[in-house]
């Protein structure tokens, strides 16, 4: 069965440039890079603030859409960051968002 595609290839417009980490650190204790790639993707801006467990007022800035699985070879995205608008800003939370016979729909990154 074909399921509609929820984030559109055509409405990815953004240029991004995209890193993500895995699970392991190299040797130099830092961490390895596994995916690194510039793609297009639908940029949305968002701005709240919350207090984390040290009591620190954290920015989250925005969230990046991407039209089915970025990274097809890599099962959870946990870390990394993105360059946008010539702004660094770190993944804090990655998603591949799933159809009912699990495949993927599309990939949403939410960032800090």
């Amino acid at each position: 069965m074909n399921y509609p595609k929820l984030v559109k290839q055509d409405k990815c417009k953004t240029d991004i440039r995209v890193v993500l980490y895995s699970e392991n650190i190299s040797e130099d204790g830092e961490p390895e890079i596994i995916f690194d790639k510039n793609l297009k993707c639908n940029w949305q801006d968002s701005a709240k603030q919350v207090l984390n467990d040290k009591k620190q007022i954290v920015l989250l800035t925005g969230t990046a859409l991407f039209c089915g699985d970025i990274a097809p070879d890599i099962v959870v995205i946990s870390a990394g960051f993105i360059e946008v608008f010539g702004e660094k800003r770190n993944i804090y939370k990655g998603a591949k968002c799933r159809n009912p016979d699990n495949t993927v729909n599309y990939t949403r990154l939410d960032l800090e």
